[in-house]
């Protein structure tokens, strides 16, 4: 790895917030220049995530790449460590697709407070990508709370007319999951890794959960409970803990019945914000369970394995009902995002291969069609003001190509064959029969691609087919050229990635085949599909000859040993020499806990 992969993320990563330092400078009434200076620093942003995915995806057999790692505060075991695997490139890839399109679809539809309103976009870009290129548990938390307030503002002060309750409950229900996964975190710091050597990095408290993890799984299934103190720890409370980091990210997703925040804010949200919370942020829930809640506590989720299930299969199934009830277009697209992400949730918990590579699949499928249709209803709203089913009808004789995109962003929200939409359901599908869950459990998960038909086909026909029913929809403007141009690439999406969906899948399943291993972990699971391996030099340049950097545990010679570069200051401390060194991380079995 060069040492200039090893410092991209950071660009990806902080690109926006160096561009939001910029935008401060001009002037309030200066829109255009503000419209525009944001939309180059999304494009500039979109250009370095695409070049990521690239190097990611040519980059070997790492788990982790383009790894970056820096010392920030030791006494703690705290630091600056990013890198992606497979799932986190991808979504990575299409955050950065949608920083561009989201500020062409607010060119026009803010005109209020607009250097402030583009300030939040810019360091919520910042924030998501942080999340997803997190390698360190804490700097993941960090980031993750810092996306509640960009998108706070983004709903309170630009939403419709009750933006205030919407933004408040959104901001109170993560909030509080979040707290209780603060306490699980620190829970897990305590337990994983060795009293004078903790630590926040993920492959070292993964890692030291292994051993244990093992013994928790044996005394479950065999009753031989000799357990070690970090696994009688794991066991009494491991249970809690899981609770802790599912309750934060199935409110995040949202699964049901913790979903009741999601309709009023995407109802309320502008355009942007609704763009950005279905298509990114709720993504944050599930990747939350693929990196941590499942892959930390693995005979926890195994336990829990049915239960979880039958929320995700109540939550496909509800929502799609939901739609069939709904009066409000928002409601009726916000609600079919739970439904969707019942897919998603489903296939992290089937626990199979082809399972997981469809819920990973189904996140950037979600995050296309769903994301566009907020778009192009944005577009509607634009020039009618109103939201109800009821206000439109017959658009196609005056609007033929916006009915035209609308028609198929709604072929692929429907999982039609030939529509990105179709490989994620499918796969998903197939890998809950192949699973070890009851067949009916897939059964009834099947009925929400008949449902999901009938409530998308239902809305489409009412506003758009049939006499045009209100004379105010007489005078409607067709799709102007900005917006054929933020609406293109996703119909370009939903195509591409429906009909050539190979080149996505091989890069998600390099992170499937780990994730199932640590998903399914027991006492004869090899260490080899299991451990978290990391490359993590304390800077770049100390990588010895050759290029190649020490994985996390392994014996480094007293010859090739690096120096530790502090970088808030303090200039090289070169480390003791004389006996080789050992680079942190606990991976020798259980570590004993401190009472």
């Amino acid at each position: 790895m060069s040492s200039y992969d090893s410092r991209l993320l950071n660009f990806v990563i902080f690109a926006p917030l160096v561009f939001a330092a910029l935008l401060m400078l001009l002037p309030k009434n200066e829109k255009g220049q503000i419209r525009a200076l944001t939309f180059v620093a999304m494009l500039v942003d979109l250009v370095l995530a695409a070049y990521a995915y690239v190097r990611f995806s040519n980059g070997g057999n790492a788990e982790f790449r383009l790894e970056y790692w820096a010392s920030w505060v030791p006494e703690i075991g705290l630091g600056y460590h990013i890198g992606v695997d497979g799932i986190a490139a991808s979504l990575v890839l299409m955050t950065g697709v949608l920083g561009p399109l989201v500020v062409m679809a607010s060119w026009t539809f803010v005109q209020d407070k607009v250097k402030e309103f583009h300030l939040a976009l810019l360091i919520l870009q910042t924030a998501m990508m942080g999340a997803l290129c997190s390698l360190d548990i804490l700097l993941f938390y960090v980031f993750f709370e810092a996306m509640l307030i960009p998108m706070y503002l983004l709903i309170g002060v630009w939403g419709s007319e009750d933006r205030q309750m919407a933004a408040m409950k959104f901001f109170l229900y993560t909030l509080v999951g979040s707290l209780l996964m603060l306490v699980a975190l620190l829970g897990v710091y305590l337990i994983a890794t060795p009293a004078g050597a903790h630590s926040f990095d993920y492959a070292s408290i993964y890692n030291g959960l292994i051993g244990a993890s093992r013994e928790v799984w044996a005394c479950s299934k065999t009753g031989a409970c000799n357990l070690s103190p970090a696994a009688m720890a794991l066991k009494t409370y491991g249970p809690y803990m899981f609770f802790a980091f599912a309750l934060a990210f199935a409110i995040k997703v949202p699964m049901w019945p913790v979903h009741t925040w999601l309709p009023d804010a995407h109802t309320q949200a502008p355009v942007a914000g609704s763009m950005i919370l279905a298509a990114v942020m709720l993504k944050m829930g599930t990747f939350g369970f693929w990196r941590f809640a499942v892959p930390l506590f693995p005979s926890v989720a195994q336990g829990w394995q049915l239960p979880l299930a039958v929320l995700s299969v109540i939550g496909i199934v509800y929502g799609a009902l939901m739609c069939l009830a709904q009066r409000d277009i928002k409601r009726l697209i916000a609600y079919s995002s739970v439904s969707h992400l019942g897919y998603c949730m489903l296939g992290i918990v089937a626990m199979t291969p082809e399972a997981a590579t469809g819920s990973a699949y189904q996140m950037l499928n979600h995050g296309v069609s769903t994301g566009a249709l907020f778009l192009l209803f944005g577009m509607l709203y634009e020039r009618r003001h109103v939201r109800l089913i009821s206000d439109y009808g017959g658009l196609a004789k005056v609007m033929p190509v916006f009915t035209a995109f609308f028609v198929i962003i709604t072929f692929s929200s429907v999982a039609v064959p030939g529509t990105n939409g179709f490989i994620g359901e499918f796969l998903v599908l197939l890998g809950t029969f192949n699973s070890n869950l009851p067949l009916w459990v897939g059964v009834l998960a099947a009925t929400g691609v008949v449902l999901g038909a009938a409530y998308m086909l239902l809305m489409v026909q009412k506003v758009f087919f049939g006499p045009v029913t209100r004379k105010e929809n007489q005078g409607l403007s067709d799709m102007n050229l900005r917006e054929l141009a933020t609406a293109l690439p996703f119909v370009i999406l939903v195509v591409v990635m429906g009909l050539r969906p190979q080149p996505l899948l091989r890069v998600i399943e390099m992170s499937t085949k780990p994730f199932i291993a640590r998903a399914t972990l027991t006492s004869d699971t090899s260490d080899d599909k299991v451990r978290v391996v990391v490359r993590t030099p304390p800077t770049p340049e100390a990588a010895p000859a050759g290029g190649q950097v020490p994985a996390v545990g392994a014996v480094v010679p007293p010859e090739i040993r690096p120096e530790v570069r502090r970088p808030f200051g303090g200039g090289m401390k070169p480390m003791i020499q004389g006996a080789p060194t050992i680079l942190p991380a606990p991976l020798m079995g259980a570590p004993e806990v401190q009472r």
